[in-house]
């Protein structure tokens, strides 16, 4: 497999010129290259007006490989070929070289060149290109590649201080300026012929059978080396483009923003960019996000490729570029919703606190729907990377990602409400495609006994990388040392944490249920990041009840359900059949001859089919009032079809007599803008998954029924109805 290098540009903040003469230096011997041998001039060419030099050298290196390596190989020097042309006119070096040992094993290309900044002339750009091809040799393909990456890793490390020396030594001398080339005064010539050689570190790329190995890589390869090689074998990416101005990138900028990066780290920085330059158009994002994706896959090309391509495309889809000045965030989130930031941790990373112990999960969904839920927590993350810039330049060091502290005191079993777990999880995918390395320390505070059911639920759907960031602190455990105070400074800590310093976030609380929308509300709202709502709604008409089926396969399975009442009365029923029912229609609601809305009205049992022959009751109807929730589970007994009916409830006679209540005449001569809504949520579990989660649940010491805990229902501290007939359990909170 084909191993290629491409550097990013480094920088000398000296003239081309200057350069050069510290470039000049280094030969014909130079005491930082030892395993140089000597060099000889093969051909030589001088233009007339003596601008333009070309020489080709022979270059022999000296092998410090294990001895039984050079026995194989038979050799103990190794020759490279270099060309190189100097253009003292346009103040350009060009260097290419390839090796001539062991060709038809090895193939070995590099092209260098030195030119001048392109937006200060008195400063010197170095780049540089390499492969590497190793086609056979003797049985030691691989571990000949893996020492090559790692000599070729600390060569390129140690190229540019090479020439610094040198400048400095120059320096010293008293010599800081070279006059440029001019054609009436020709400038010495650059260099002797044993002036310029191709196993320079920073120019010239050891090909594997030529690599000095010392004591500790005769062993093995260390784990950076290792991790180089390992970045070289994922790159599969298209031969690179060339570069732009835009894309040099400077050694000092990399250390200010980006951080410390391998040379093949900044290799993979720099060609992905490239790419996307030349295939995206656009905005192309910047350095640190496109290094935050390379950081997600360990610097896999292949595969930060394809996450940040699919990342531009929703960001673009869905202008996530404008959101922190289109979305305004409504009132109910800056009464309950309980996060906010809070100054900085120790390291400079922006600090967000979130109460989650105190947070109604269910009041937000069901206020909010998730699409808003969603935009403000991305809200979060897009203010997160704009104040991890700010603290960038205040700090003046790169960083990147922010420090989360979820405070969980308060949190219970509500707050495993399953619809709310699921609305989670979805929002917690989206944020890892989009926002990857963006966390940088999560601190858990006051986590309960329950704690561990929701870790249980939520962590298979967090990157490892992410988890490894994880502290997690029981009860008091946070006070002392090795706690809060190793991360954050003493003097912001906040009140409720024991500290003294004054924290906005709001207190939270429970979201009042007149808050609560219906999923059609929601879908009115010019707001679209999902395509599906966790909670459908339904109209209830007399005469035309709501009705949903559930097929059941493997007997023993758990129905799960959870709906809240948003207007008038219902009655509440399960039916089960062993045939299917028909595809829903459209009918009418009885002898008045209104005809059902179709969208949200559903009637699946055939006005022909017979209770207790076609279809059978398996759960006792259950009223339920305006204004209700209603949580419960089902184990079914039978495979088959499950029908959930939600009904109007008829007003009951008077019981002192025959005659039919007023109301409910009422309600029948005004059927038409009478009607019932619900929102409603089902799910099926397999009993396995059921059974485990219950036991986790009583070994947490809950006295909740097991059937409704694992549903993960508001309230389920409650007590709860269970059905010995129907092996069923259902709760109503008020």
């Amino acid at each position: 497999m084909v191993q290629k290098y491409q550097s990013p540009v480094r920088v000398y903040k000296h003239p081309f010129e200057l350069v050069m003469a510290a470039y000049e230096r280094r030969f014909p011997t130079c005491h930082l290259i030892p395993m140089f041998v000597a060099s000889d001039v093969v051909n030589e060419e001088t233009s007339e007006d003596g601008s333009t030099q070309k020489i080709e050298r022979r270059c022999a290196l000296d092998v410090d490989a294990p001895r039984l390596l050079k026995r194989i190989a038979g050799v103990d020097y190794v020759y490279f070929i270099q060309k190189n042309t100097l253009n003292r006119k346009e103040r350009t070096l060009h260097i290419e070289s390839h090796n001539e040992t062991f060709s038809n094993r090895v193939v070995v290309h590099e092209t260098c060149c030195y030119s001048v900044h392109p937006e200060n002339e008195d400063w010197t750009c170095f780049e540089q290109t390499a492969s590497l091809d190793i086609k056979s040799f003797f049985g030691f393909e691989s571990t000949v590649e893996k020492i090559a990456m790692k000599q070729y890793a600390s060569s390129i490390k140690k190229g540019k201080e090479i020439i610094e020396y040198y400048l400095k030594e120059l320096d010293d001398e008293g010599l800081t300026h070279v006059p440029r080339w001019s054609p009436s005064s020709h400038s010495l010539p650059l260099s002797s012929p044993t002036s310029l050689s191709t196993n320079q570190p920073e120019l010239g790329i050891v090909p594997a059978d030529s690599v000095p190995l010392s004591a500790d890589a005769r062993d093995g390869p260390s784990q950076d080396a290792k991790q180089d090689s390992n970045l070289l074998q994922n790159d599969s990416l298209a031969e690179i483009l060339p570069g732009t101005p835009e894309d040099k990138l400077d050694a000092d900028y990399i250390k200010r923003y980006l951080g410390d990066l391998t040379p093949l780290q900044e290799s993979c920085l720099i060609r992905l960019r490239k790419w996307l330059q030349e295939t995206h158009k656009g905005k192309i994002p910047k350095d640190e996000h496109i290094l935050r994706f390379l950081r997600a896959r360990d610097f896999n090309m292949d595969k930060a490729r394809e996450i940040l391509c699919q990342s531009l495309t929703w960001r673009k889809q869905h202008q996530v570029d404008y959101l922190l000045e289109t979305w305004s965030s409504p009132q109910v989130l800056q009464d309950y919703y309980t996060g906010g930031w809070h100054h900085h941790d120790k390291d400079g990373r922006p600090l967000y606190i979130l109460r989650l112990g105190q947070m109604d999960t269910k009041g937000l969904v069901r206020a909010l729907g998730e699409e808003s839920l969603l935009r403000h927590v991305l809200s979060i993350n897009e203010e997160g990377l704009r104040r991890c810039e700010e603290n960038t330049k205040v700090f003046g060091r790169p960083i990147s990602c922010w420090t989360c502290l979820v405070d969980l005191e308060g949190l219970n079993m509500r707050h495993l409400w399953r619809p709310g777990v699921k609305a989670l999880l979805r929002i917690i995918e989206v944020v890892e495609a989009n926002y990857p390395e963006t966390l940088g320390r999560l601190l858990i505070l006051r986590a309960p006994r329950v704690f561990p059911v929701l870790w249980t639920l939520v962590s298979p759907f967090i990157d490892e990388n992410t988890r490894k960031k994880f502290l997690i602190y029981a009860g008091n455990d946070y006070q002392g040392a090795g706690g809060l105070v190793d991360y954050i400074d003493k003097e912001i800590i906040p009140d409720f944490l024991g500290g003294e310093c004054m924290c906005e976030v709001p207190e939270g609380g429970l979201v009042p249920k007149s808050m609560y929308r219906t999923a059609e509300e929601v879908e009115n709202e010019d707001i679209r990041l999902w395509t599906e709502m966790i909670y459908q709604s339904a109209s209830i008409f007399k005469g035309a009840p709501h009705e949903i089926v559930i097929e059941i396969i493997d007997a023993s399975s758990v129905i799960t359900w959870d709906f809240d009442v948003c207007k008038g009365d219902i009655v509440f029923n399960i039916y089960h059949s062993k045939r299917a029912p028909q595809v829903p229609r459209k009918d009418t609601l009885g002898a008045h001859g209104i005809t059902s809305p179709g969208g949200n009205n559903v009637q699946l049992i055939d006005k022909s089919w017979t209770l207790g022959q076609d279809y059978s009751m398996v759960e006792s109807p259950l009223t339920c009032k305006e204004g209700e929730s209603v949580q419960g589970s089902h184990i079914t007994r039978w495979p088959g079809f499950y029908i959930l009916q939600w009904k109007f409830h008829n007003m009951a006679a008077c019981s002192a007599t025959n005659l039919p209540r007023v109301d409910d005449v009422l309600a029948t001569l005004q059927v038409s803008s009478h009607k019932c809504k619900v929102m409603y949520y089902t799910e099926v579990l397999g009993s396995e998954d059921f059974r485990t989660a219950c036991c986790d649940v009583q070994s947490l010491g809950s006295m909740t029924s097991l059937e409704s805990s694992h549903s993960g229902f508001s309230q389920l501290s409650a007590a709860t109805t269970n059905s010995n007939q129907s092996q069923s359990s259902s709760m109503i909170s008020r």
